[in-house]
């Protein structure tokens, strides 16, 4: 069972949308993955993100694609590429990450309501 957490822990997550504007594989990973550059709008800018997603999506297919990411965490050294947001998704029934992504286009940058 997961730990409980209060409404003002949950505050302090910034979970935000953003338009993937930039795909690169990321062949120094140590399990498939693709270098992601997000454009979460003029307030925050652009942030890059390691995501292992390549079973579910290619390069064409990422790239205009709005997802949901949680951007107040720490920036985490992935090999030579430093990861600045989580870009969030849930496994499927066979392991793979299928993206958490808005059901309609908002305006990149807009926080989790």
């Amino acid at each position: 069972m997961s730990e409980t957490i209060s409404w003002q822990d949950f505050e302090r997550i910034q979970i935000c949308v953003g338009t993937i504007i930039e795909v690169k594989p990321f062949p120094e990973a140590r399990k498939p993955a693709f270098k992601l550059y997000v454009d979460f709008g003029e307030h925050i800018g652009v942030k890059k993100s390691s995501a292992q997603i390549t079973d579910l999506y290619s390069i064409e297919t990422l790239v205009g694609k709005q997802v949901v990411a949680v951007i107040n965490f720490p920036e985490k050294q992935i090999g030579p590429f430093k990861s600045q947001c989580l870009v969030t998704g849930f496994h499927n029934e066979d392991g793979h990450v299928a993206l958490a992504i808005p059901e309609f286009k908002v305006p990149n940058g807009t926080r989790l309501a």
